[in-house]
């Protein structure tokens, strides 16, 4: 009797992993899909939130974050800051 009792348990958990399988799957899918698009808006928003430049080159950094993706994210971070603030250049 322990022998079929432990023979069924087995073909419980393997049933259960075969069913369970597809599940975990679909769901790192969805995380990973996330992740990717969390990845590809975060740019974006420290661009538009970021006081490094006037609303107009926001506007401008942004679209070549769409169109040209990390490429112009990586230019963002290491030529925005070179230019200083706006508000410095208000009053030269």
């Amino acid at each position: 009797m322990k022998v079929l009792g432990a023979l069924l348990t087995a073909i419980v958990v393997v049933v259960a992993v075969l069913v369970l399988l597809p599940l975990v799957g679909a769901g790192l899918a969805i995380l990973f899909s996330l992740g990717g698009v969390l990845l590809w808006v975060l740019p974006i928003v420290i661009i538009a939130v970021s006081d490094k430049v006037t609303t107009s080159e926001k506007v401008l950094w942004i679209l070549a974050i769409v169109f040209l993706a990390w490429f112009a994210c990586i230019f963002y971070f290491f030529f925005a800051p070179l230019f200083g603030r706006p508000e410095e250049y208000r009053y030269r």
